[in-house]
C-alpha cells in the first residue's frame, strides 16, 4: 500500500492503495464515482476512459501510480449539470441506445474535440476507437459534428 494524493474533477483526494491498482478501481471503489464504468479491462473498449491532463485515457489499465500530479477528470467532473457540449449533442442527437460506453466515449470525443475542435470523419475514426455494442458509430459521429460546428 502507498499514499497517493490525487485532483480528481477539482477536488483533492488522498487514498491508500496499492501503486498498481487501475485507476478504475480507485475512482469507482475507493472514492465512489460510478460513472466512469469497466468494459473489458483490458484497454480496448474505453468504457472506462477519464481525462488526465488533457488526454483520453483507458483507466483500467492505468495504475494509480502513473497519475503524479496530473488532473484527472471522468464524467462527473466533464462539466457540474451535464451541460458540457459534447453532452448537449449526444443528447440532442439521441446517441445512446443502451448508454453502457456512453460516459467513455463521450469522455473520448471532449477530448478529442479539445485538441481538434473540427475534426474530419478520418480523425474522428482514428480518434474514436471505443466500442460501442449498439452500434451507435453514426450518432457519435454525427454528435461530434455538431460540436465542432458550432465552435
Amino acid at each position: 500500500m502507498a499514499t497517493f494524493n490525487l485532483t480528481i474533477n477539482g477536488k483533492k483526494h488522498t487514498v491508500d492503495v496499492s501503486p498498481q491498482m487501475p485507476l478504475l478501481w480507485v475512482l469507482r471503489d475507493v472514492i465512489g464515482l460510478t460513472g466512469t464504468k469497466f468494459g473489458c479491462g483490458i484497454a480496448q473498449c474505453g468504457a472506462c476512459t477519464v481525462h488526465i491532463g488533457n488526454a483520453a485515457v483507458r483507466s483500467c489499465v492505468y495504475p494509480v501510480s502513473s497519475v503524479g500530479t496530473e488532473k484527472v477528470i471522468t464524467i462527473e467532473g466533464l462539466s457540474a449539470n451535464g451541460d458540457h457540449p459534447v453532452q448537449k449533442a449526444w443528447e440532442e442527437i439521441d446517441v445512446p441506445q443502451c448508454g453502457y460506453c456512453q460516459s467513455g466515449q463521450i469522455m473520448a470525443a471532449a477530448a478529442l474535440l479539445k485538441s481538434n475542435p473540427h475534426p474530419t470523419d478520418e480523425e474522428i475514426n482514428e480518434a474514436m476507437t471505443n466500442i460501442c455494442r449498439c452500434a451507435t458509430y453514426t450518432r457519435i459521429k454525427k454528435a461530434i459534428k455538431q460540436v465542432g460546428a458550432k465552435v
